[in-house]
């Protein structure tokens, strides 16, 4: 069964997710890009999955395309799920 969806538990996510792409904790917000991040389409894509399987949310090459900083990957994490 599917996680609730909350900002705080979407967050949470991301945030622990993001590390295993090389990411440095510390450099991790939601204004940051993923450009910055040095997260490529592959990580992206890598974390589509993570999401998909804790909330049930699929996140497809279109709405992958529009996500440019941590919060908009949040953000339509939590608009797609509600």
């Amino acid at each position: 069964m599917a996680n609730a969806i909350t900002e705080e538990a979407v967050q949470k996510t991301v945030y622990e997710a993001l590390p295993q792409f090389g990411v440095d904790e510390g450099d991790i917000t939601r204004e940051a890009t993923f450009e910055d991040l040095d997260v490529d389409s592959l990580d992206l894509a890598e974390l589509s999955q993570i999401i998909e399987d804790e909330y049930g949310v699929a996140l497809k090459g279109d709405d992958v395309g529009k996500i440019k900083t941590v919060g908009d990957a949040i953000d339509l994490v939590i608009q797609k799920g509600s």
